[in-house]
């Protein structure tokens, strides 16, 4: 099996919301529900998707989400390696973004995955300078 597809939490957001990319999310959802690939989301980068639906529509919303999630083909990861943390540090002080951002990204760096993601804001200047895959949604 290839190397994993990491999601951000934008590119999830993405299929929640009904925004452009969606489909292209959607479409590696279903590969990893048929095993052609690895989908792979950080617990922090979950966090940001939980705390963002509490803050707009409340804990039932937040919670059903989280359930989802949970049952989704999206391998939930629990875990934060040293070498991912050492690699999130080095990236979040370099390009100074979010810590939910540089542990994906550095997920994504570490297993020699694809990013899904939206967020050129964060990333753009990333991809010109590492050798860190990405998959744009939009």
């Amino acid at each position: 099996m290839s190397a994993p597809y990491i999601l951000d939490a934008c590119a999830l957001l993405a299929v929640l919301s009904n925004e452009p990319g969606a489909d292209m999310v959607i479409e590696v959802i279903k590969k990893a529900a048929s095993g052609e690939v690895i989908l792979t989301i950080s617990k922090v980068n979950l966090l940001e998707i939980y705390y963002g639906l509490f803050r707009v529509y409340g804990k039932a919303h937040a919670d059903a989400f989280l359930g989802e999630a949970k049952r989704s083909p999206i391998t939930i990861n629990h875990q934060l390696s040293d070498e991912v943390l050492i690699e999130a540090g080095r990236l979040k002080a370099t390009y100074k973004m979010s810590l939910a951002d540089s542990i994906a990204l550095a997920e994504a760096s570490v297993s020699g995955g694809t990013l899904l993601t939206a967020d050129h804001h964060e990333f753009d200047a990333v991809e010109k300078k590492e050798s860190i895959a990405f998959l744009w949604i939009r």
